[in-house]
């Protein structure tokens, strides 16, 4: 009894005398600040500012904690797992913000309203745990990858240097190397950056110093006009790169794509020599193993020999397909990525590792990551610790601060092995064919293309519209239908598949099953589940 109020005084300021405090407390308090030897009458303050004692009371931390992870389990994994719960609860936004009171004000909330709080965020926010969640490219829940993030979060450090970070120092690179191994490297480097854009903003930084190192410290004005080439179904981060760093969208090559939405290696010499004749210095080729949309495959060894034709820089954006990998049945989609200068993965798309988690990876080991971003600060990076300072790997980031990635990718590996993500890769893929194969069933359904990776593409066609499609008026009407069915299923919490239209096409729907909650009865469920909220659609 005497150890607990003693605390509960202290945290109240460090004040050894307190008005608060009862005729009891006050003796219990007036015995420690004999015990401790500080003052009664004079507690230690700076600037009116009480520093005795900590200012925080851990023991209700702890609580509060443990509460809060209860509410996690119950609401959010168990919950958030449950086929029989809603996807999400959906509220206009002007009705969420007035049910959730975001405002943020002076005094502090009790635990047992921060605890309401916390319920509400999660009944309100999106499951994307959820079985029937397939909305994005990243679903499902991996436990141990979740325990991860959990440490992460909970240890609150930096990985920059050794010091301050000596564990995940070593598991990144394990992690990386292994990645590498997978792509066909037996050396190289890389880092985890904060999503598959930054990924390809850094091989766009890398390639371009690499040919010009002198741009680190002289900047674009002594450069010549500079060529980026990738698909016109490439990820927008590429443009977005080129805007970002200076290059300017207008010098970024959109090269042709067939049908099914892979580069077109002649295209792109043709690309490369257009360039060149207006005087441009080509220097970056960025093909695409596994597009947003369709999931296409650009033909890797065909772009590799362009590239080593011309000497430029080759990154693959695997960031989505880049799991593929990992499958013995499936890594043939990306022959020829050893070719690759650079590539981008993220594993927390299909194997689930958990947002973020993205591989910028590159085969040089020369250290040309470090030379190109390295600033040298000198109250991080001082060259005369007392251990071997090539373990401080920070300087290889544009990042001062930056979140550990690797330890939720580290221990789920450790939990289910290898062959365990070849078994999420190789389902995923069982699941595409089965889910493709039951809409093939039913003459509602039309596939844009038969899919090449897990991107199911398709139309549902309502019994409104179907025999009518040689009416002027069809493809205009069918591209409602998407929008109509995904506003009901919304609303309705059933589930969550995304769409959108497509060049010349019209809205269609792009499903997406990597989650290893997913079910034969929740394929089954999605294509009931869209029939039943389309088969009353009208055209206007």
């Amino acid at each position: 009894m005497r150890k607990k109020i003693v605390k509960r005084a202290i945290t109240r300021g460090g004040r050894c005398l307190s008005e608060e405090s009862g005729n009891a407390e006050h003796h219990e308090v007036a015995y420690f600040c004999e015990f401790s030897g500080l003052s009664r009458e004079h507690p230690n303050t700076v600037d009116s500012v009480l520093l005795d004692g900590p200012l925080t009371d851990p023991e209700a931390g702890e609580q509060f904690v443990q509460d809060a992870f209860q509410i996690i389990l119950e609401e959010a994994i168990k919950k958030g797992t449950n086929v029989n719960e809603k996807v999400c609860e959906w509220k206009e936004p002007d009705e969420l913000q007035d049910l959730l009171d975001l405002d943020l004000v002076d005094a502090g909330e009790p635990p047992e309203k921060l605890l309401e709080r916390c319920q509400d965020i999660i009944r309100y926010s999106v499951k994307t745990a959820h079985p029937r969640f397939c909305n994005q490219l990243f679903a499902g829940l991996d436990h141990h990858s979740l325990v991860g993030r959990y440490i992460t979060e909970t240890l609150n450090t930096s990985q920059y240097t050794y010091e301050i970070a000596p564990v995940f120092v070593l598991m990144e690179e394990v992690v990386l190397k292994k990645l590498r191994a997978f792509i066909g490297w037996e050396c190289g480097d890389g880092i985890f950056c904060p999503g598959g854009s930054m990924s390809n903003m850094y091989a766009m930084n890398v390639a371009r110093y690499k040919l010009f190192p002198e741009i680190k410290k002289c900047g674009l004005w002594e450069m010549p006009r500079l060529a980026v080439f990738t698909s016109e179904e490439c990820h927008y981060s590429v443009t977005k790169g080129a805007a970002f760093q200076g290059l300017g969208t207008d010098n970024v090559y959109l090269v042709k794509a067939d049908q099914r939405g892979k580069m077109i290696p002649e295209e792109l010499e043709k690309q490369i020599s257009a360039a060149k004749s207006k005087g441009a210095v080509p220097f970056l080729v960025s093909a695409t193993a596994g597009t947003t949309v369709f999931g296409a495959f650009d033909p890797l060894p065909e772009i590799a020999d362009i590239c080593e034709n011309y000497g430029i820089w080759l990154h693959v954006d695997a960031a989505w397909g880049g799991s593929a990998l990992v499958s013995r049945k499936h890594r043939d989609l990306l022959t020829g990525i050893e070719r690759a200068d650079s590539v981008a993965w993220n594993p927390h798309k299909m194997l689930l590792a958990g947002l973020q988690c993205s591989a910028f990876l590159l085969k040089d080991n020369t250290d040309l990551l470090k030379s190109c971003h390295a600033a040298n600060a000198s109250y991080l990076f001082q060259q005369d610790k007392f251990y071997n300072v090539c373990y401080d790997t920070g300087d290889k980031s544009l990042q001062c601060g930056r979140k550990v990635d690797c330890l939720k990718l580290w221990l789920m590996w450790k939990a289910i092995g290898t062959r365990g993500l070849e078994e999420r890769v190789d389902r995923a893929f069982a699941c595409t064919r089965y889910f493709v194969n039951e809409m093939k069933k039913r003459e509602c359904f039309r596939l844009l293309m038969e899919p090449e990776y897990v991107n199911v593409c398709f139309w549902y066609i309502p019994p409104s519209l179907r025999g009518k499609e040689q009416s002027s008026d069809f493809w205009q009407n069918l591209g409602k239908v998407a929008p109509f069915i995904k506003e009901r299923m919304m609303k309705r919490g059933s589930m969550m598949v995304g769409y959108q239209h497509h060049g010349t096409k019209v809205n269609f729907f792009r499903q997406v099953l990597i989650s290893p909650q997913v079910s034969r009865e929740d394929i089954n469920f999605f294509v009931d589940e869209i029939e039943r909220l389309g088969s009353d659609f009208q055209p206007e």
